[in-house]
């Protein structure tokens, strides 16, 4: 009798501690959201279920800008891959510019995150992950010269966007001094 009274305690206890386990993938509460736009090769525009339109940067992994090889390239392949179809998140965070950051996957499993590393549209953002898959799927796209891996040195995206804040000087050219005017009154001489 005992035993069946503390068997059902010990039950609804072993499932609470199982739905509080941080091993678990954490999925976006929303469940299913539908792909609306395509920024970048990067950043995804998503509907939710109650029409609200939702900015996702993908996590873990950066493209190439829009105005640097390879970057339209990125965007058309997550546009082929994702656009119009069905998707769920793994993860939740928010970045400083309130968008969400998350894997984005598929209904039939494929993760966007992961396939854009695989065909060379993008670098592992090894500044926010440390992810040996992402890292040996990067290696093997460096390897075959898939994407943007066919250029000998191809620009990290946080290089390009650093150096593009950096204001342009020319070391060989001197700056012209400010020339400063002074208005003068004119002078009125009367004859006498």
């Amino acid at each position: 009798m005992i035993f069946k009274k503390y068997s059902a305690l010990l039950v609804l206890v072993l499932l609470i501690i199982a739905g509080c386990n941080p091993n678990n993938t954490k999925q976006s509460d929303a469940g299913v959201y539908k792909v609306v736009k395509i920024k970048d090769g990067d950043t995804l525009g998503l509907l939710t279920g109650d029409n609200q339109q939702v900015t996702v940067r993908l996590a873990e992994i950066d493209c190439p800008e829009k105005s640097q090889a390879f970057g339209q390239a990125a965007k058309k392949f997550t546009s082929d891959l994702c656009f119009g179809k069905e998707v769920k998140l793994i993860g939740n965070e928010h970045d400083r510019y309130g968008r969400t950051v998350a894997q984005v996957v598929l209904i039939d499993g494929t993760n966007i995150n992961y396939a854009l590393v695989k065909n060379g549209y993008a670098w592992q953002y090894k500044a926010y992950s440390k992810n040996t898959e992402l890292a040996a799927l990067e290696q093997q796209a460096r390897e075959d010269k898939l994407g943007l891996w066919q250029d000998a040195n191809p620009t990290p995206p946080w290089d390009f966007r650093r150096e593009k804040k950096q204001p342009k000087t020319d070391s060989l050219q001197t700056p012209k001094p400010k020339k400063h005017y002074r208005k003068h009154k004119p002078r009125l001489e009367y004859a006498a």
